[in-house]
């Protein structure tokens, strides 16, 4: 049966950590995993965290530091010294023992690598900490098991279970000559096989995929979607073998990029939580919120330019929210599909003529349903035809402009360099709010 943390099991753990009470709080975490450890530890105070992880094994308590949000870490790591953080960073693999050094003081980082009690360990943390974070080195595990393409499969064998105990997963097994190259890999099933005396070389895949440690980790992230891969090689320049990137750090990189998104999408400047300050959270909504309150203003001139038709047809301001509102939302729709195929790799494969053409037929299609719509229910309503009329043609103007400025833009912010997840938020709202209301109020002074 899973376990699962209830209220009561809680209070029982409270009361029990308040005791100091170890064998009472072990058997309460009996069949509870890492993952829920770490979640209860959310519900306690630093100092009662640190005696609950001392009471559980240090492998265990290892995966839990490193499963905690990092700003819960970084504070959580404070009560402890250098020596009991380097004990439990042994633990982990190489990758995740470096970013959890890297939210260390600077002082503190080589306190704590000076004290890794094992001296591989040192020198894989050492090699790592060269790569910038957001590349394929910075992503890297230098555990890994390699195999000279010269070997027997008997020789493999012998090398896996030596290597079983440091390497915590095992898709394949990577092939190097005696300079240390990347050659290919072979797969376990393939080992299992085979005869003892079969010779690597006969039996890797010389064709396997492989990325440098400077590839950018959006990149990694794209390849190892596309071909399924569950872990990938990575080599230097000169064509070595220097680590690997397993598919739990590519999941990692896919949340945070999705988290960043949604997060620019919302109007949201900066990488920002519920628990933050209250400054924190405010300064990185303000920005999106000023460039709103500087849109409604432009909006509000705009709509001072036509006072007259205004004051002529009171009627027409009636149907102003109708026209931003479709605007925006459709300026959403299209730029929300291009921000999706932006991340997919797959944007404009047929070409970007091609891909307007497909944007007008649509958006052509959906201002004639939208316009019929609006006509129809205007008549039933009894407005004049020539209103219905002016509301209909600005309704279908505002269609087609923000099916292309919600197309156009994101891909123009990425040429750029920005990220154009900014073009499905506030931005494109925005825009097309003061593009709405100025085609809206041109049609009615043109046909009224």
């Amino acid at each position: 049966m899973p376990f699962e943390l209830s209220n009561e099991l809680l209070q029982q753990l409270q009361e029990a950590v308040e005791e100091r009470n170890g064998s009472r709080v072990i058997d309460l975490l009996e069949g509870a995993s890492y993952v829920d450890i770490a979640d209860i530890l959310y519900e306690f105070n630093t100092e009662d965290s640190k005696y609950i992880l001392e009471l559980i094994d240090d492998e265990t308590a290892a995966d839990i530091i490193n499963e905690l949000e990092e700003s819960t870490r970084v504070k959580f790591l404070r009560v402890f010294n250098a020596e009991e953080i380097a004990e439990y960073l042994h633990h982990l693999d190489s990758d995740d023992a470096v970013d959890i050094i890297n939210e260390l003081p600077n002082k503190e980082k080589d306190e704590v690598i000076v004290r890794l009690p094992d001296e591989e360990m040192r020198g894989y943390v050492l090699d790592l900490m060269r790569y910038d974070e957001d590349c394929a080195g910075g992503l890297m595990a230098k555990e890994l098991i390699k195999c000279n393409v010269n070997w027997t499969v008997n020789q493999c064998i012998d090398e896996i279970r030596r290597q079983a105990e440091n390497v915590e997963r095992i898709y394949s097994l990577y092939v190097v000559d005696n300079d240390e190259k990347f050659l290919g890999r072979v797969s376990l099933k393939r080992i299992i096989l085979s005869k003892d005396n079969t010779l690597i070389a006969d039996i890797y895949e010389p064709e396997a995929i492989s990325v440098e440690t400077s590839m950018d980790e959006e990149e990694v992230a794209d390849l190892m979607r596309k071909y399924d891969l569950d872990s990938v090689p990575v080599i230097n320049v000169l064509g070595k073998l220097v680590g690997r990137i397993t598919i739990d750090d590519i999941v990692d990189v896919i949340t945070e990029q999705a988290e960043e998104e949604r997060q620019i999408m919302a109007g949201i400047s900066e990488d920002v939580e519920e628990d933050d300050g209250v400054w924190m959270l405010s300064r990185a909504r303000l920005p999106w919120l000023l460039i709103g309150l500087l849109g409604g203003m432009i909006g509000a001139r705009v709509i001072s330019y036509f006072d007259e038709q205004v004051q002529a047809v009171t009627a027409l301001a009636f149907f102003i929210p109708l026209i931003t509102a479709t605007g925006g939302n459709v300026g959403i729709q299209s730029s929300s599909l291009v921000v999706q195929s932006l991340a997919t790799r797959s944007a404009f494969e047929k070409g970007m003529f091609t891909r307007l053409i497909k944007v007008l037929s649509v958006a052509l299609l959906n201002g004639l349903v939208l316009s019929a719509i609006v006509f129809g229910a205007s008549v039933v309503l009894s407005m004049p035809y020539d209103l219905a009329f002016v509301i209909s043609i600005a309704l279908f103007n505002v269609v087609i402009l923000a099916s292309f400025m919600g197309t156009l833009t994101p891909l123009i912010l990425e040429k750029f360099g920005v990220n154009p997840a900014l073009a499905s938020g506030p931005f494109i709202t925005t825009a097309n709010d003061i593009l709405g209301l100025t085609v809206y109020f041109t049609v009615a002074h043109i046909l009224l």
